[in-house]
């Protein structure tokens, strides 16, 4: 399995390219091949898929150390713009975002390592259909989130008025929650 590994505007997150085998019957991707994937150095625990309609947004999600998560994502249905925030207080792109357009129709994969807030906004009128592969086990005790409207991180959506859960409409901003009373005590 060839994978080609592309970092994006943060260097930390990775653009994982694989093939599309394409034949009369169809087609054949290997998505995952733990040998292939020694340049991300992670190890995943946990898969999860979700299915979300038109402009849904989930996000931003993290999950606080000993248990932050990495996250390995795949569009299986539809198109997403995936992004990518860094919470990383010590790295030179703390707060700043990584945003990427990402569809069934590409073999694409989206590394997230651990220390990222992590979201995604369908944009496909059929919805989309996402996996992700996760570092750590979900740990509702440790789950965090930041409100994805945020000023003081300025993600540009592409679509204006997406649908969220009220669990992500009352998330807080970066400085209101647990990081921004680390910043400010620091």
């Amino acid at each position: 399995m060839a994978v080609d590994f592309t970092p994006l505007k943060i260097p930390d997150v990775l653009l994982l390219q694989t093939t599309r085998h394409v034949d009369e019957r169809g087609y054949f991707s290997e998505t995952y091949r733990q040998s292939a994937f020694t340049t991300i150095n992670a190890e995943f625990v946990q898969d999860n898929f979700v299915r979300s309609e038109h402009r849904v947004l989930r996000g931003l999600h993290f999950q606080l150390p000993p248990k932050a998560q990495g996250k390995l994502v795949r569009v299986v249905r539809g198109k997403i713009f995936d992004v990518a925030v860094d919470l990383r207080v010590r790295s030179d792109t703390f707060s700043q975002w990584v945003g990427i357009q990402m569809s069934s129709e590409q073999e694409a994969q989206l590394y997230i390592p651990p220390g990222f807030a992590h979201g995604y906004l369908v944009l496909s009128e059929l919805g989309a259909d996402v996996t992700y592969k996760t570092t750590q086990e979900y740990d509702p005790s440790l789950e965090r989130g930041i409100k994805w409207d945020d000023p003081d991180i300025a993600i540009s959506w592409p679509i204006p008025d997406p649908i969220l859960s009220s669990k992500d409409l009352s998330l807080p901003s970066l400085m209101e929650g647990d990081l921004g009373a680390k910043l400010k005590n620091r």
